[in-house]
Parts: C-alpha cells; structure tokens; sequence
C-alpha cells in the first residue's frame, strides 16, 4: 500500500467509513505480522501484541499527524509493543495458582531448608490470601489482577479493558483492597 493512498483510507476511516478501516487492516496487516514474527514471540503473544498494535493505531486514528505515514507508525508500534513483552517475560510473573504458589523449590539452598518451617507458614499465608481473594467479587478480582500486571497498566489501559472511569480506578482499588484486608483479619491470616 503506498502513502498516498494509505494517508486517504487513514482520513476516511478516522471519519467513521468501516470500509476503509477494512482496507487498511487488510492492507496493512502483512506490515504488523511481519515485524510481530521478527521477534519471535509465542503464537499468544504474536496475536496479543498484533491486537494492541491495531488497537493503539484505532485509538491514535484522528490523531496520527503524517496519515501517509500509517505503515511505519503500525510498524514502529508492533516493534514497540513486542520488546514490552520480551521485557516482561524476562520478570516475574504473578499468579493466582495455589499448586503453583505452594510448589517447593528444587533448588534451595541449606539455609532455605532449615527454615522450612517459616516457608510452610508463609506458604500457608500466601494460600489463605488467595483464598480470600476469591472470594472478592468479580469486579474486584479483575481490577486487582489487571493492576497486579508486570510491567502495571495505565490506569487509561485499565479503563479501557474494564469499562471504569479512570476516575473510579484508584478509589475501587483501595475499597477492594480494604476488603481483602478485612477478610484476612477476620480469619486471622494478618
């Protein structure tokens, strides 16, 4: 697709025409997939990161400044958003699994084994905690495993996939969380 003609599908669809947001999916989308699969991702990933490249360009659509430019600035974002997830696959990843979190390590070392002890009960701390969380209603487990995310979302990120006003975002956190406390203390786990 050359600039010229993706800068005029890039101003009809930032008007609202469906058929040339079709066309510059559809024209553009071997651009995004190309650069996704330089970096080698996971299929999972590859498909994540395509879908976020699309959707950043939708949210930036009446803003891009060179529309021409439309390829590079999909490209450069796909770039962009496939080194967040090489970076984050790199840290620590969170986990709500209790036979994952309660998994012994095979490589402790001697110190590690003699304080088994304080490791089953921190073990047994970290089991109650998810136990607790949940029981949270739904809409605070989302919010909470969403802003528990490496590397954490915007809290516009976290808007648009829950449907919350930003606004709303850190006084619902503290209330969840308020009530995680709570049901911890009730049961003696803190």
């Amino acid at each position: 697709m050359d600039r010229a003609d993706a800068g005029a599908l890039v101003q009809a669809a930032a008007d609202g025409d469906a058929a040339a947001w079709k066309a510059l999916v559809e024209g553009l989308s071997p651009l995004v997939w190309s650069v996704v699969r330089a970096h080698r991702l996971s299929d999972a990933d590859a498909h994540e990161v395509y879908q976020t490249a699309w959707f950043r360009f939708a949210q930036y659509l009446g803003r891009i400044r060179e529309p021409g430019k439309a390829g590079a600035w999909l490209a450069s974002t796909a770039r962009h958003e496939c080194l967040k997830v090489i970076r984050s696959s790199r840290r620590l990843t969170l986990t709500d699994d209790p036979q994952l979190l309660d998994r012994v390590s095979e490589d402790g070392t001697p110190e590690q084994l003699l304080d088994s002890e304080e490791a089953a009960a921190q073990s047994e701390r970290v089991r109650r905690l998810w136990q607790e969380f949940e029981e949270l209603g739904e809409r605070c487990r989302q919010l909470l495993r969403v802003l528990m995310a490496t590397p954490p979302p915007s809290y516009q990120d976290v808007s648009a996939a829950l449907g919350i006003a930003v606004g709303s975002i850190g006084p619902l956190r503290q209330r969840c969380l308020r009530r995680l406390r709570a049901r911890l203390e009730a049961r003696g786990a803190i």
